[in-house]
C-alpha cells in the first residue's frame, strides 16, 4: 500500500516538477534560468567578441605595416636601374646639355626621388633634382679658382633655360656620399642626413665608376654617381592608415623620426638636425620608445605592442625596413609603427558589452522573448564572427597566389610595373611573370586600355611558336586586380646592354643573330601582325642548355594587326613642318597612326603612312648597325624630329667606314637594301632577307664558331644589376607608349 501512495503522489521529483511549474515557480525559474543564460551568454560573447576584434586589429596592423613596407621598398628599389643609366652617362665627353636632359628624364615620376647626380674627379658636379614647387631643374656645378661656380637650369622637353648663375663653396669630393664610394669601391647606402641647402632628411645610394670596367687591378675612378631619397616624400607612404585615428612613424633604430604625417601639425625645430622622437612630445611615441627600449631593441621581426601612455591605452604594430637593396645590403635600420587608440579598437566591443547588461536587467520583466533575442544574437554574432574569420583567412591565402605560380624573387621594377622570377607550384617550374602593381592604376579612364594592351600582348605572345620569340605560359588578372602574364626565364642580356657593355659586334656574330630574328619577324608576318617597336632593348641574346647565342624577340605591347591599319584613303600623313613641331620626347606618342621608337622607326611609320612586315625590316636593319658600329644609324644632335628627318630624308652612311672592324662588301649591300626608304626598295619580307644574310661569304678568320660563341659565353659574368629580363619588359604599356 505504501509503494501504491507514492507512486500516486509522483514523490520528490514529482513535487519539484510540480513546484517549478507553479506561477511562483515560473516567475523565479525563468527569471533566473534567463540570468544564468543571460551571463553565460554575455560572457561567452565578450570573449568571442575581444578576441575576435583582438585577432582583426592585429590582422589591420600587420596589413597596414606590409603595405608601407612594400611601398617604401618599391621606391627605394629603384636606385638600382637608375645608377646603371646613370652609368651610361658618365662621360665626361658627353655634351653637358645632352647629359642633364636625359638625367632630368631619369628622375620623372619616380616616386621618392629627389635628386640624380653624377660627380667627376676634378670636382664637375651634374645633377637633375626637383626645386621649389617640385619643379623640374638640372645643375652643372665647375671647379674655378674663384670658387664653385654654378649654373641652374629649368627644362621643357630637351630644351634647357639658365634661371640662375651662382658662386659657392660646394666640393662633391668632400661630401660624404664621395667619399663613401671611395671607401667602399662599389654600390653602397649612406646613413640618414640632411640635404645641403634644404636641410631635408634624406639617404642617398652611390656608386664608383672606374676604368677599366669591370675594375681591375690598375682601376682608376672616372666618377661617383647619386640617387637621392627625400625621407619627407616617402612620407605619404604613411599618411594612409586604415584604421580611425590611427598614425604611422618611420623611425631608426636610435630614435631619430624619418617620417611622420602628423608632424605638420606640431611646432618642431627647424635646421640641419635631425628629429629624434623627444623633439614631438607626444605621449604615444613617448611610451613606444620607452617599450622598445625595455625590450632592449629587439625589432627584427613584426611584433605588436600594448602602450599605456599618459592620454590613454595604444595598441602598436612594429616592423623592420632593410635587406637587400639594388643587390646590396641597405645599412637603413628604419622601422615602421603603426600607432592607434586602443578605444577604437575596442569600443564597439565595449558597447555591446553594455548593451547586453541593459538586455539582461530588461529579461527579468520579459523573460521569454528577452531569452529568445539573446539566443538568436548569440546565433548572429557566432555566425559574423565565423564569417569574418573564414573572409580573412581566404583573403590572406588569395594575396599569397599568382594563380599557380609563387613569387620567388624580384628581378626588376619600372614606373608602375614588376618582373618576378617564380615557380610553379606543382611543377617547379622557373618562369618569370610581368605584372602591374593595381595602385599604379591611378586613371580610371585608362584601366579599360592597359588592360587591352597587357591582354593583347599576352595573346600575340601565346600564338607564336618561333624559338625565337618569348615564349608564354599564362595570362589573368587576380582578385586584387593585378595584372600579369607567365613567360619564359631567360638567362642573358638585350642587345642594348650587349653594346653598352661589349661594344661593336663582329659581323659574322651579328649576321648570325639577325638571321633567327628573322625567323621570329617571319611568323609574325604570317600571321599578319607587325611588331612596329623593334630596338635593341627589344631583342635579347640568350643561352639555353648547351645552346648559345639564341635571339628571343619581346616585347609585343603595341603589336598592329593587318585588319587594324588604317585604309589608304584615310592616311593620316603628316606634313615635315607638323613633325618638327611634334617631336619633344624619346619615345612617340600616338599621333594618326604614329607609335614607336626615335631612331628605330621606318619613314613610312614616322610619316603615319600605311605599314607592312617592310618597316620592321627597317628596324631590324637599325638594329643591325647598332650591334655593328656600337651607335645608331644617324647621330643624335638636340630634338629628337632631327633624327627622325634623317630618317627620312638623309642617304645611308657608308657602315664600313662606321664600324671598327672587318666588314664583309656584301654586308654593306645588304645594309642599304633594309634601310632603302622606299619599302619597295628593301627586301620583300624576313625570310627574303634572312637568306641574303646567309648569302653573304664569310672568310674562315673572321667566322664565328661554335667555339668562339661558347668561349664569349663562358666569360660571361652579369653586372649587379642584370637580370634575366629584359628592361624593356619591366616597363608597362601605357595609353600611347611604346613599352
Amino acid at each position: 500500500m505504501a509503494s501504491s501512495k507514492d507512486s500516486s503522489t509522483g514523490g520528490p521529483a514529482f513535487s519539484v516538477a510540480r513546484a517549478l511549474a507553479s506561477p511562483i515557480g515560473v516567475l523565479i525559474t525563468i527569471p533566473l534560468l534567463v540570468i544564468t543564460v543571460g551571463v553565460g551568454i554575455l560572457l561567452v560573447g565578450r570573449d568571442a567578441t575581444h578576441g575576435a576584434s583582438q585577432s582583426m586589429a592585429r590582422r589591420q596592423l600587420a596589413e597596414q605595416a606590409i603595405a608601407i613596407q612594400t611601398d617604401i621598398t618599391f621606391a627605394l628599389d629603384q636606385a638600382g636601374p637608375l645608377l646603371e643609366r646613370l652609368r651610361v652617362l658618365a662621360d665626361p665627353t658627353r655634351s653637358a646639355d645632352d647629359v642633364l636632359v636625359r638625367m632630368a628624364d631619369l628622375i620623372v615620376g619616380r616616386p621618392g626621388v629627389s635628386y640624380a647626380s653624377i660627380s667627376f674627379t676634378d670636382g664637375t658636379f651634374r645633377g637633375a633634382y626637383l626645386g621649389e614647387q617640385r619643379r623640374l631643374e638640372v645643375q652643372e656645378s665647375k671647379i674655378t679658382d674663384q670658387g664653385t661656380n654654378v649654373e641652374r637650369f629649368t627644362i621643357d622637353g630637351s630644351k634647357l633655360t639658365k634661371f640662375r648663375t651662382e658662386t659657392s663653396d660646394y666640393d662633391p669630393r668632400r661630401r660624404g656620399f664621395y667619399q663613401l664610394a671611395e671607401r667602399v669601391g662599389a654600390r653602397a647606402w649612406t646613413e640618414p642626413y640632411t640635404f645641403f641647402r634644404s636641410f631635408e632628411t634624406g639617404i642617398t645610394c652611390s656608386e664608383p665608376v672606374y676604368s677599366p670596367s669591370p675594375p681591375g687591378p690598375d682601376k682608376r675612378l672616372l666618377a661617383v654617381l647619386t640617387v637621392d631619397f627625400d625621407v619627407g616624400a616617402l612620407s605619404s607612404y604613411v599618411a594612409r592608415p586604415a584604421l580611425d585615428e590611427a598614425r604611422s612613424v618611420v623611425f631608426t633604430r636610435d630614435g631619430i623620426i624619418l617620417a611622420y604625417p602628423s608632424a605638420d601639425k606640431l611646432a618642431l625645430p627647424t635646421g640641419d638636425k635631425l628629429l629624434r622622437h623627444e623633439d614631438f612630445r607626444e605621449p604615444a611615441l613617448t611610451s613606444l620608445f620607452k617599450s622598445i627600449a625595455q625590450d632592449g631593441g629587439a625589432l627584427d621581426r613584426l611584433q605588436f605592442l600594448e602602450l599605456d601612455a599618459s592620454d590613454g591605452a595604444y595598441l602598436t604594430s612594429v616592423a623592420p625596413i632593410g635587406g637587400k637593396r639594388a643587390g646590396v645590403t641597405v645599412p637603413l635600420d628604419w622601422f615602421v609603427a603603426t600607432v592607434v587608440p586602443e578605444r577604437t579598437l575596442l569600443g564597439p566591443t565595449h558597447a555591446l558589452e553594455r548593451s547586453s547588461v541593459f538586455a539582461s536587467a530588461g529579461a527579468l520583466a520579459i523573460a521569454v522573448a528577452i531569452a529568445l533575442i539573446l539566443a538568436w544574437n548569440l546565433v548572429r554574432m557566432r555566425r559574423q564572427v565565423a564569417a569574418s574569420r573564414a573572409e580573412a583567412r581566404s583573403a590572406e591565402q588569395r594575396a599569397k597566389e599568382l594563380g599557380s605560380y609563387r613569387l620567388v624573387a624580384k628581378l626588376g621594377a619600372g614606373g608602375m610595373g614588376e618582373v618576378w622570377r617564380a615557380e610553379h607550384r606543382l611543377l617547379a617550374r622557373s618562369a618569370a611573370i610581368k605584372l602591374i602593381r593595381p595602385e599604379a592604376l591611378t586613371d580610371p579612364e585608362s584601366v579599360a586600355e592597359i588592360r587591352e594592351r597587357f591582354r593583347r600582348e599576352a595573346q600575340t605572345l601565346a600564338s607564336m611558336r618561333c624559338r625565337h620569340t618569348i615564349a608564354i605560359f599564362d595570362y589573368g588578372v587576380t582578385e586584387a586586380g593585378v595584372f600579369y602574364y607567365v613567360m619564359e626565364l631567360l638567362d642573358g642580356l638585350d642587345m642594348e646592354s650587349l653594346v653598352v657593355r661589349e661594344g661593336g659586334q663582329p659581323a659574322a656574330r651579328v649576321i648570325k643573330m639577325m638571321t633567327q630574328a628573322c625567323a621570329s619577324l617571319a611568323e609574325a608576318h604570317d600571321a599578319g601582325l607587325f611588331h612596329r617597336d623593334i630596338k635593341p632593348p627589344n631583342l635579347f641574346v640568350s643561352r639555353a642548355a648547351d645552346e648559345v647565342d639564341v635571339i628571343k624577340l619581346l616585347d609585343f605591347g603595341i603589336v598592329q594587326t593587318i585588319n587594324e591599319l588604317p585604309a589608304p584613303q584615310r592616311t593620316n600623313v603628316l606634313t615635315r613642318e607638323q613633325l618638327l613641331s611634334s617631336m619633344s620626347s624619346s619615345k612617340l606618342t600616338q599621333m594618326g597612326a604614329m607609335l614607336g621608337t626615335p631612331g628605330f622607326m621606318a619613314p613610312e611609320q614616322i610619316l603615319g603612312m600605311q605599314l607592312d612586315g617592310r618597316a620592321d625590316l627597317y628596324a631590324l636593319g637599325c638594329c643591325m648597325w647598332w650591334l655593328l658600329t656600337g651607335g645608331e644609324v644617324f647621330e643624335r644632335e638636340g630634338a629628337d624630329a632631327k633624327i627622325l628627318h634623317k630618317h627620312i630624308y638623309d642617304p645611308v652612311p657608308d657602315l664600313a667606314a662606321a664600324m671598327q672592324s672587318w666588314c664583309p662588301p656584301q654586308l654593306d649591300a645588304v645594309m642599304k637594301a633594309v634601310l632603302a626608304k622606299d619599302p619597295d626598295d628593301r627586301p620583300r619580307d624576313a625570310r627574303h632577307l634572312a637568306a641574303m644574310l646567309r648569302a653573304i661569304p664569310i672568310p674562315a678568320e673572321h667566322a664565328w664558331t661554335d667555339a668562339k660563341a661558347q668561349a664569349w659565353w663562358a666569360s660571361y659574368k652579369p653586372g649587379a644589376a642584370e637580370t634575366s629580363v629584359s628592361p624593356s619588359e619591366i616597363q608597362v604599356i601605357m595609353p600611347g607608349a611604346t613599352g
